[in-house]
């Protein structure tokens, strides 16, 4: 027992004193370099602190631009949709029938009555549709949505055009977008047929309205037929439309922008005269029905497109 003790004490005296001792090597040289390399972990530390920040910095800065920009964009669409939808409604309710007690059901029979009697003598407008196959599905998908507000605008007008949607194919990306989206749309009252413009009427009557035409768009006559390019087109290749009517050899025109409007001056310095085919349509119809093209222009041009009506009190652009 006692030497077992003894061995016991023994082999716990060296643990004991080297455990004081430990203390007393953390102040010597083990201790010194624990604190040289502390030191330089430190050093390495900080400079790594300072270049990620630095770095994210930039990112961070990268990303916030990026989304202010995003952010931009849609703050001014969603303005211009807004603008554009409150002057839709003023002029439904300029162009409302004077008996308010007429029901729903009445005034859709108004209308209808409106829309056939437009089929045998309105004004004539084309949608050419021809130029879907070069589009993206996106690309499609937007222009089924112009085709609904077109025909809506259409629908609620007192003196409505004729309207006809050529080169539509039965069972194309474009009819089958259309069927998907727009509710009743073979019901439209609106001609569709896979014919183009040139099977339909004689070649001297077609204006086709382009915004790269030269000459611009004075009046609507009821013996010409006007042609809109149905074509949105997102990565703006240009002159297609010109093109697609060079092609029929047709006469071709454009809005009177230039005549009308001035460019406004903007953060962006942005000036477009790039319009879809239902805000064209909207510029046409407000026309025919007050012949002011500044009126139409005002009520329909979006304002985010860089432009102004020229009588207003628009900043000048320098450009």
């Amino acid at each position: 027992m006692r030497h077992s003790h003894g061995r016991d004490v023994a082999a716990t005296r060296p643990r004991t004193e080297m455990a004081h001792g430990g203390s007393e090597a953390c102040e010597t040289w083990p201790g010194g370099v624990s604190e040289a390399m502390e030191l330089l972990h430190i050093d390495v530390e900080a400079d790594a602190v300072e270049e990620r920040p630095a770095r994210a910095a930039a990112l961070f800065s990268r990303n916030v631009l990026r989304k202010q920009r995003h952010w931009e964009r849609q703050l001014a669409a969603k303005k211009s949709k807004r603008k554009e939808e409150k002057q839709r409604r003023k002029v439904n309710r300029e162009q409302a029938p004077d008996h308010p007690q007429f029901t729903k059901r009445v005034l859709k029979a108004i209308a209808k009555e409106r829309l056939a009697e437009a089929q045998s003598s309105g004004l004539r407008l084309c949608v050419d549709l021809s130029m879907t196959d070069g589009m993206s599905d996106k690309e499609v998908s937007r222009l089924a949505g112009q085709l609904r507000r077109l025909y809506g605008s259409n629908k609620k007008a007192t003196r409505p055009f004729h309207l006809l949607l050529t080169d539509l194919v039965e069972g194309g990306r474009l009819y089958r977008e259309c069927l998907r989206m727009n509710e009743g749309f073979l019901n439209y009252m609106i001609d569709m047929t896979e014919e183009s413009c040139l099977d339909l009427f004689p070649p001297e009557a077609v204006v086709y309205l382009t915004p790269d035409a030269e000459e611009a768009l004075e009046t609507v006559d009821a013996d010409k037929v006007y042609v809109l390019g149905g074509l949105v087109d997102e990565s703006i290749r240009k002159t297609l439309s010109l093109s697609r009517a060079r092609e029929l050899s047709v006469h071709t025109a454009r809005l009177p922008i230039d005549e009308y409007m001035t460019k406004t001056s903007n953060d962006k310095n942005f000036h477009s005269k790039i319009l879809a085919i239902n805000q064209v349509f909207d510029i046409l119809l407000t026309f025919s029905n007050t012949g002011s093209w500044t009126e139409a222009l005002q009520a329909w041009f979006p304002p985010g497109k860089g432009y102004c009506v020229a009588l207003q009190d628009c900043p000048q652009s320098d450009t």
